[in-house]
């Protein structure tokens, strides 16, 4: 809930910039998932907010994948990087 609250706040001049300058609604919905997929009570509240469907569990695998490819490319790169120290 913390992370929520934080992402409201750092989107809160940018939010009224948008309602300013094109005159429409905003609001900033907070989409918080944990390292280990874990979500908030009000997770679910806050995606329904969002047009179109969305399965939890979905979301909960999308974000671990992109995390995965994130962390391995940078693991590799660097375990690469080490060994070619290594060579030189």
């Amino acid at each position: 809930m913390k992370k929520e609250a934080e992402k409201i706040l750092k989107y809160k001049d940018l939010t009224i910039e948008i309602q300013r300058t094109w005159n429409v609604k905003t609001k900033v919905i907070p989409v918080v998932i944990g390292a280990t997929g874990t979500i908030s009570k009000s997770f679910r509240k806050y995606v329904s907010n969002i047009p179109g469907k969305h399965e939890v569990k979905e979301l909960q695998k999308t974000f671990y994948w992109a995390l995965h490819t994130y962390f391995g490319k940078y693991l590799c790169k660097s375990t690469i990087d080490s060994t070619l120290e290594l060579l030189i």
